[in-house]
């Protein structure tokens, strides 16, 4: 299953008792900022159960897309304040293949 379109996978550890601020930062941050962009297709959110990490799951046009939020000056606003509350991993390429339960 080759795809056009580019997934982006962000991996945030989280310090302790922080995870809800996180994903309330992400989320304003998605809402506000991340769905106006062009080439934006889909973000998730995941949460760990034990607190200690959110990933962000977000699908894109293209790399070009990727790049551009990653430049734009609304989203490098928001960068210290994620920093603030976790560590950042990032991961980008494209999905090669996947299974779904039928029935």
């Amino acid at each position: 299953m080759s795809d056009e379109s580019v997934i982006l996978i962000n991996l945030l550890k989280v310090e302790p008792g922080k995870q809800d601020a996180l994903i309330a930062l992400l989320k304003q941050t998605t809402e506000s900022v991340v769905r106006t962009l062009n080439g934006w297709r889909t973000t998730r959110l995941v949460a760990a159960k034990d607190g200690a990490g959110v990933v962000i799951y977000s699908e894109w046009e293209s790399a070009a897309a990727v790049e551009a939020m990653r430049s734009d000056p609304r989203m490098k606003a928001y960068v210290p304040k994620v920093m603030e509350l976790a560590s950042l991993d990032s991961v980008m390429g494209s999905a090669v293949w996947s299974e779904t339960r039928r029935g």
